[in-house]
């Protein structure tokens, strides 16, 4: 009775659930025609050029990053071209105190073309090209700028010319018309003259009639410099520049632009004329090589200048430092500036020089041109620009960065340590054919059989040679160490000495600070000294003036009683006594004492 219970209600639901499938269907269908939810689109992002550390070359990588979007009074401008500065190497190698610790993206000046305004923006139009300035971030496919550093650019110029003027020609152009007050019949000196600011600066210098231009370069870049403007090249690095200044002009130069510092910086001021200036904008003696050099950092540090305002004040020089990232606070006079800029190129007075453009993948090849002074003019950086391989008798190399080969301790270091493995495994190969109780085969006289297995077998004299090789191995790379540490030496002891020479500077100038005030001190003492003096003779009266006074404040005789006596001129003693005489009434009779004291008094009034 249960199965057959069962069986009729598995056969009812079987029934229902034909009934229901009729109705299902159709919903099914309909959910399978509705269209799907769109899925929300995907961030933009653009290529960007990320400094991850401080460090070499391996230290920027190309990445994808969130695109920016235009703020209120932003632009958003997609980069065609963008420039590198010497200061980026700078940044890379932790020099810079200017820029945000890494990861960041670098990049301060670019051109392109306008594609979107923020709000309250005027005066510019999407299409529009344009020129980009800022503290950082140039490199990245899209940028957002404020609109206050966003400038026009000239119908026939460039993408690469108009990402190589600011920072080069803005910095030129303060230095030599604000600091330097370049004026005509003057001479200037023009460090590095085939870079990016040396040939702004030898370009702005020419506006002004009659100025002779000094420029520093290697002998392969004079050319190029000479027609650029530069009068006298000098090449650095087979010649003194300051003897061969002095051979040309004895009195020396009237403007000095200095990027090196160090010792430079003191030759240079050395350089001036009377009334000549020397204007520093950077530190590049610090860098050398692709990481950071501290040996090289102490030695310009050591040898950077101390001038005193009082040494100034006697030969008539003047020093200046610049740097146009810490002028963020003056857009104004920026902005004017630049447009002076724009407008000389326009007249056709100034034009940079392109050296070459490099796709953003090889930033690290981009640099290394620039580290090692091979480029003349302005280095650019183009994120449209496919990476290009190296060409046979390219005169510009491409190529990965060149690895450092071992130095000499090291590889003699390796090579004695792979002879001393060496020996210990013949010695356990020896040792275990000893204690082995398996007769060993003598090997036959025949030299073929000195081959096994396609190597030669060393016989006892070549095991000897090889020991003594291995020794004078051994002992050329303790000898090397001990040099080494020898030198490790030498630099800790020079580092030591120069920080008692600090030391010891210090406290002299301390001292001399002390005698200083002390010598102040005593000289104020003296004046106030003398400024009483002037005081007190002012207000006290003439010689005769005085004795007057005196006269006058001679004391009077007291008579007893009714009895006085006042001497008017001490210098006549009768007149005296006589008056005193008269005074007396005529019924008192004088006293001898009375007389007596009469006298005394006319006495003392003498």
């Amino acid at each position: 009775m249960a199965e057959g219970g069962d069986a009729a209600t598995v056969a009812h639901e079987a029934g229902n659930a034909v009934q229901e499938t009729p109705k299902a269907e159709p919903e099914k269908a309909a959910a399978a025609a509705e269209p799907a939810a769109p899925a929300e689109p995907a961030e933009p992002t653009v290529r960007t050029i990320v400094l991850t550390g401080h460090g070499g070359y391996d230290k920027l990588s190309v990445q994808q990053k969130p695109q920016p979007k235009a703020g209120k009074g932003e632009v958003l401008v997609r980069v065609k071209a963008a420039g590198l500065n010497f200061s980026e190497l700078m940044v890379r190698q932790g020099l810079h105190d200017r820029m945000a610790k890494p990861p960041v993206v670098l990049g301060m000046e670019a051109a392109g073309v306008v594609e979107e305004l923020g709000e309250d923006v005027s005066g510019l139009e999407v299409g529009q090209n344009v020129i980009c300035l800022a503290q950082t971030g140039m490199w990245r496919e899209v940028v957002a700028v404020p609109a206050t550093n966003v400038f026009l650019m000239p119908e026939e110029m460039s993408y690469e010319e108009g990402a190589a003027i600011p920072l080069s020609y803005l910095t030129a152009y303060f230095m030599l018309f604000d600091f330097g007050n370049l004026r005509p019949g003057k001479s200037l000196l023009v460090h590095i003259a085939a870079g990016g600011v040396g040939w702004a600066a030898t370009q702005l210098a020419k506006t002004v009639d009659n100025v002779t231009v000094f420029g520093t370069a290697s002998a392969s870049k004079h050319d190029a410099i000479k027609e650029n403007g530069v009068d006298h090249p000098i090449d650095y690095r087979t010649r003194d520049y300051s003897e061969e200044i002095k051979n040309i002009s004895p009195k020396g130069v009237d403007v000095v632009l200095d990027p090196l510092g160090g010792a430079d910086t003191s030759k240079g001021l050395q350089l001036l004329r009377p009334m000549g200036k020397i204007i520093t904008y950077g530190s590049a003696n610090m860098v050398k090589g692709e990481n950071r050099n501290l040996m090289k950092m102490a030695k310009t540090l050591w040898q950077s200048t101390s001038v005193s305002p009082v040494s100034l004040v006697k030969t008539n020089k003047a020093i200046a430092g610049f740097q146009l990232a810490h002028l963020t606070g003056e857009i104004d006079l920026v902005r004017s500036a630049f447009q002076d800029i724009l407008n000389m190129y326009k007249d056709g007075k100034i034009k940079p020089r392109i050296d070459s453009v490099w796709a953003f993948e090889q930033v690290a090849e981009a640099m290394q041109q620039m580290n090692e002074r091979r480029n003349i003019g302005k280095v650019i950086l183009s994120p449209e620009k496919e990476p290009t391989k190296p060409a046979e008798g390219d005169a510009v190399p491409t190529s990965p960065i060149k690895k450092k080969k071992p130095s000499l301790f090291r590889r003699l270091s390796k090579r004695a340590s792979r002879s001393k493995d060496e020996g210990e495994k013949k010695d356990e190969v020896k040792n275990a054919k000893k204690e082995s109780p398996i007769k060993q085969e003598e090997p036959e006289k025949a030299d073929d059989n000195k081959a096994t297995n396609g190597h030669i077998q060393q016989t006892p004299e070549d095991e000897k040679i090889d020991g003594e090789a291995a020794k004078t191995v051994d002992g050329k790379v303790g000898e090397a160490e001990k040099a080494a540490e020898d030198s490790a030496k030498k630099i800790e002891d020079n580092v030591g000495e120069a920080k008692e020479k600090v030391e010891d500077a210090k406290k002299n100038v301390e001292e001399k600070l002390e005698e200083g005030k002390e010598k102040a001190g005593d000289l104020v003492q003296q004046a106030e000294e003398k400024v009483e003096e002037a005081v007190k003779q002012e207000e006290a009266p003439t010689e005769p003036a005085a004795q007057e006074e005196k006269k006058e404040e001679a004391p009077a005789v007291e008579e007893p009683e009714k009895t006085q006596v006042t001497i008017e001129n001490p210098a006549e003693t009768d007149d005296a006594k006589a008056a005193a005489a008269d005074i007396v009434p005529a019924d008192d009779k004088p006293v001898e004492n009375e007389e007596k004291g009469a006298g005394d008094a006319s006495q003392e009034a003498e």
